[in-house]
């Protein structure tokens, strides 16, 4: 009798499938994910984002010179990740360890839009003014689109949501959707001067992939953060934090980075630049984090300003050129891959 009711169960389940199916309620395939990977350039930053409708965007290029080690780094991953092409490379700004690789790059593989925050407001610094001047004769060459964005603004990348929040020393003047309780981190914190560099002008955006929430700043400095946050928090929880200036004291204020409530951090540190140790604790210490991702082991924090070795790309010793890849899904749940290690941690959907 048991093995009867079996088969009437299952004759009864086929034709109800069979009629959802036909009735257009059949379960949707699933998606496919956005990937981001975070690619070893010693210090500087490469964060390539590849969407499910298959186009790409690079937010920045690494340093120059190393005879192109960095352009070819990107170059790996990318045909890693099954694409042949970058169709936006976003420059943050204009400092050497962002802007520098794009020539090296562009004569690797082929780029279709730069998009960037305008002039160089950092002209009498002799380093910054070369690679400027580099990249602008890259765009005079006729070969790539250019754009010029301001907060506010949408880039124009198919598969995810990418809203500029900081450009040129402007920032979003109300807070997003969802956005704007006052934050209470905010009262006696520290008042910082206004920075002079290019960090300030740095061209910040908020990626949005289904429910996933993704903070990219590039070097926005701390007293641009707090504006973003004080009174009130115009950005909102944050589910991954691609740590501002790779883990420098410059950026990543308390007040800002607990107000934002991160639950991943991932940091693009080098072995020797970045991960400073007070940077380091205000990340660790952030209320709600699960995890802290690091690309290199940073040998300003030492041991007590590390993470286990399970979660840094490169530790100590030669430098093998490993990445952190992140896989989401638009449930807001996703993993992180080290490829030195070949292992994943998943994250569920909150």
């Amino acid at each position: 009798m048991r093995s009867l009711a079996r088969i009437v169960l299952t004759i009864l389940l086929g034709s109800m499938g069979a009629l959802l199916a036909a009735s257009g309620w059949a379960a949707p395939a699933p998606q496919n994910p956005l990937r981001i990977y975070f690619v070893d350039v010693e210090g500087g930053q490469a964060t390539l984002f590849v969407t499910p409708a298959g186009e790409s965007l690079l937010i920045d290029t690494g340093w120059p010179g190393n005879d192109g080690r960095d352009a070819d780094r990107i170059v790996a991953v990318a045909k890693k990740a099954g694409i042949s092409r970058i169709d936006y490379a976003l420059i943050t700004h204009y400092h050497v360890d962002h802007v520098g690789g794009a020539p090296q790059l562009a004569a690797r593989i082929p780029v279709g839009t730069f998009i960037d925050h305008g002039e160089n407001r950092e002209p009498n610094d002799a380093v910054t003014a070369e690679v400027w001047q580099a990249y602008q004769k890259l765009l005079a060459s006729g070969k790539y689109k250019h754009l010029t964005v301001k907060p506010g603004e949408v880039l124009p990348v198919q598969g995810m949501k990418a809203v500029v929040l900081s450009s040129d020393g402007a920032l979003i003047p109300m807070p997003l959707a969802g956005a704007g309780r006052a934050n209470p981190l905010c009262k006696g914190a520290e008042q910082y001067p206004a920075d002079q560099t290019e960090n300030r002008r740095s061209l910040g955006t908020l990626i949005t992939f289904g429910k996933l929430r993704i903070l990219d700043l590039g070097d926005l400095t701390r007293d641009e953060e707090m504006k973003l946050m004080c009174p009130v928090n115009k950005l909102g929880k944050i589910d991954i934090y691609i740590v501002s200036h790779h883990g420098w004291e410059q950026s990543g204020s308390a007040p800002f980075v607990h107000g934002i409530e991160p639950r991943v951090a991932i940091m693009d540190n080098g072995a020797k630049k970045g991960g400073s140790p007070s940077s380091w604790d205000v990340v660790k210490k952030s209320p709600h984090l699960e995890d802290l991702w690091q690309v290199h082991y940073s040998e300003e924090g030492g041991a007590a300003h590390n993470v286990a070795s399970e979660f840094i790309a490169n530790p100590q010793g030669p430098d093998a050129a490993h990445y952190l890849e992140l896989t989401a899904q638009p449930d807001g749940s996703f993993e992180v891959l080290n490829s030195r290690t070949q292992k994943s941690k998943h994250y569920a959907a909150r």
